[in-house]
């Protein structure tokens, strides 16, 4: 079962990734940070729950966000309640960005997973991965 799970999610993400580089031209892992803000309060987070949401390291996520602000789609800005806190905010382009790539990723989702599943199916997986998490 492990070694059944561990292969399933390395093809799906492989193919995820892959369908997003070629039709959208941004890497998943700039599309899971711009969808972790989009769902955030206020579309910000602090840089280090972004990094733990993500599963980057605090470096990694770093270099990340510096791509993502040259490109316009995410600004730092000070916590307001930690004046050593630094804040990762969507900007507006990025919303838009994001909004583009939810085409591709979407169908990749229903493509390689949802579709492999009926609703009862999809039900029972959601329960049973909703105890790990």
């Amino acid at each position: 079962a492990w070694r059944g799970f561990l292969n399933a999610h390395a093809r799906v993400v492989r193919r995820l990734e892959t369908e997003l580089e070629r039709e959208q031209g941004m890497p998943l892992a700039n599309y899971d940070v711009l969808v972790q803000l989009a769902e955030a309060p206020d579309q910000a987070l602090r840089m280090s729950d972004l990094a733990l949401s993500v599963l980057l390291s605090r470096s990694g996520l770093t270099r990340l966000v510096d791509r993502l602000e040259r490109e316009g789609l995410v600004v730092r800005r000070p916590c307001p309640d930690d004046a050593r806190g630094t804040l990762a905010v969507l900007t507006p382009a990025g919303m838009q960005r994001l909004q583009e790539a939810w085409v591709t990723h979407l169908r990749g989702v229903r493509e390689h997973m949802v579709s492999r599943f009926d609703e009862q199916e999809l039900a029972t997986l959601a329960a049973l991965l909703g105890r790990l998490a």
